[in-house]
């Protein structure tokens, strides 16, 4: 659950601090008084899209953090464990700091992470529900995903082995659809790429070697320039070493003597000494390399050649020997791909057969999982429905057979009946705001309760109903939060009232800024609250007698479901 949640400088929040706990809590005030703020910020603490526009006015970043404690199961530890993050205490802090210039910092209990992390983690945490939930819920393609969430551990290892048999399959076939396209083009191909391959293996090119084969060819073009200098040198400092050699050792010799006097002394007597010798290394070094400079006509043209053959193959493959090293990695791949995994259009034929076969016997499994999971789906929803008063509802999933595709062979599609003596229509077509309303609300009952989900915000879910219809979505809500910890924002007063903690949110002027505020409402408050909420800007003492009253009967309805 979430324990603890802090916000700075997040829209119009300089700084909030506020903890949580288990059970149903409701954030209630006045419309545009900021209640979604709360949510937007714990949606980008869980690895949501961030956007400097949430970085409050004239502040250097904003900052979010939560603090998680989860029971010891709970899947998320496998996850963390896996990236090499500690969990003291099953407990989990994260972070994330957005910066004026976009960057985003992110760290769950200390530890750096980027934002993919963030999200492979967050959806473990915590499950928004919001009105992208009822768009979701009108998208056909979507619905597969749900029903396969229901059924969680008995279709995702048999959907699993599928997709990854599915992704071998697409290479294949389209290796064999390449090949019919154009069979003439793909044998001209693999004879360019041998001929290629020849001709830069024949070349036995080396890293490092243009640079060399330039170094010992602009040595050997200037054979003469280099005997020269060389000469010049050798002779120069001979004939001065004739003249100072006397004056040097003289110069070291009296240095030496006052040595042990001082370490001034003893330096300076080192770097003469050093210098004598030095002298006399570098021209003995300087005749030594005269006396090797010799006019190796037949290596000069050896490397002409070598480095032509080199700039003929830069032209053709890349501007330098890594360049063309590298391509050539790449053709030896794709040249062995296309020899080695059934390069004739018979074996490629075949291998589709067979993978098809395959891939058919795997549908049929998922299939008939899928099957027996949506009976049972369609059945829990109706019940669940039952209680949302949608006596009448009858909800179905159909199946549509498809040719083969990553999610099977079957085209999943949610069906409801809503009034008696209709036909099954699509449910994007037939359902209203506050229908819609009640079946994410069965839906999530259903997930709650057979997957374990810790946290779950909603998010205005109750919007267009009233009366009765909203007395059982408050109660279904709380019903959920028996399960799982429940954050609700709501404009009825019929979920606030089955609230267990109770939240108000407000905007000040302060100065120049506006400010939001929230705090926790005693058992008083909640009725002024409430009979807010009944009544509208104008509270009065009936109102708030209704608000006792509705609080009352919503403790009695508790007491008899304990």
């Amino acid at each position: 659950m979430l324990q603890e949640l802090m916000i700075r400088d997040f829209a119009i929040i300089s700084q909030l601090n506020v903890k949580f706990e288990d059970g149903m809590t409701v954030l209630t005030g006045e419309t545009g008084a900021g209640k979604s703020i709360v949510i937007d910020a714990l949606g980008l603490l869980i690895g949501g899209r961030g956007s400097t526009e949430f970085i409050r006015h004239q502040a250097k970043k904003c900052q979010l953090e939560g603090l998680f404690t989860l029971p010891k199961n709970h899947p998320v530890f496998k996850e963390l464990e896996n990236l090499g993050i500690d969990t003291p205490d099953e407990q989990l802090i994260i972070q994330r700091d957005i910066l004026a210039n976009g960057k985003n910092t992110c760290r769950i209990n200390g530890h750096l992470i980027n934002i993919t992390t963030l999200k492979q983690v967050g959806r473990y945490l915590v499950d928004i529900q919001g009105q992208q939930d009822h768009q979701l819920l009108l998208q056909p393609d979507y619905h597969h995903v749900l029903l396969d969430r229901y059924a969680e551990e008995e279709v995702m290892p048999i959907l699993s082995e599928y997709q990854v048999l599915f992704e071998e399959y697409q290479v294949v076939r389209k290796d064999l659809e390449k090949r019919k396209h154009n069979e003439k083009e793909f044998v001209q191909r693999m004879d360019m790429l041998q001929f290629q391959i020849q001709e830069i293996e024949t070349a036995n090119l080396e890293p490092d070697e243009e640079e060399r084969l330039e170094e010992e060819y602009n040595r050997l073009n200037h054979v003469h320039r280099i005997g020269e200098q060389l000469q010049y040198s050798y002779e120069a400092l001979s004939n001065d070493m004739n003249g100072s050699e006397r004056t040097l050792g003289e110069a070291m010799s009296a240095l030496n003597d006052i040595a042990s006097f001082s370490s001034d002394y003893q330096q300076l007597s080192e770097a003469v000494t050093n210098a004598y010798y030095i002298i006399q290394d570098v021209v003995s070094d300087i005749d030594n390399a005269r006396d090797n400079l010799e006019v190796d006509d037949e290596r000069k043209a050896f490397i002409e050649n070598r480095l032509m053959e080199i700039r003929t193959l830069e032209r053709k493959y890349g501007e330098d020997i890594p360049t063309i090293l590298a391509y050539y990695k790449d053709i030896v791949e794709e040249y062995d791909h296309a020899t080695h995994s059934g390069n004739s259009l018979e074996e490629l034929e075949q291998k589709v057969q067979v993978l098809e076969k395959e891939l058919q016997n795997r549908a049929k499994q998922l299939s008939n999982v899928r099957h027996q999971a949506a009976k049972k789906l369609s059945k829990d929803i109706s019940n669940q429905l039952k209680a949302l008063y949608m006596e009448q509802a009858k909800f179905e999933v159909r199946f549509t057979e498809t040719p083969l595709t990553k999610e099977g062979t079957e085209y999943i599609e949610f069906y409801m009946m809503t009034n008696k003596g209709e036909e099954m229509k699509p449910l994007a077509k037939i359902v209203s705001g506050g229908e819609l309303s009640r079946v994410i609300l069965a839906l999530k009952t259903i997930f709650t309760e057979t997957q374990g989900i810790t946290s779950i915000v909603f998010d205005e879910v109750d919007t267009g109903v009233s009366g009765r219809v909203a007395q059982a979505i408050a109660e279904k809500i709380y019903e959920i939060g028996q399960c799982s910890q429940v954050l609700c924002i709501s404009h009825l007063p019929q979920v606030a009232a089955y609230a267990d903690h109770h939240y108000y949110i407000c905007k000040d002027i302060e100065g120049e800024r506006t400010e939001m505020h929230l705090s926790l409402l005693t058992e008083e408050d909640r009725v002024d609250e409430i009979a807010r909420m009944l009544s509208g800007s104008e509270v009065t003492e009936l109102t708030r007698e209704h608000a006792r009253e509705l609080l009352e009967m919503v403790k009695k309805e508790k007491d008899q479901s304990i």
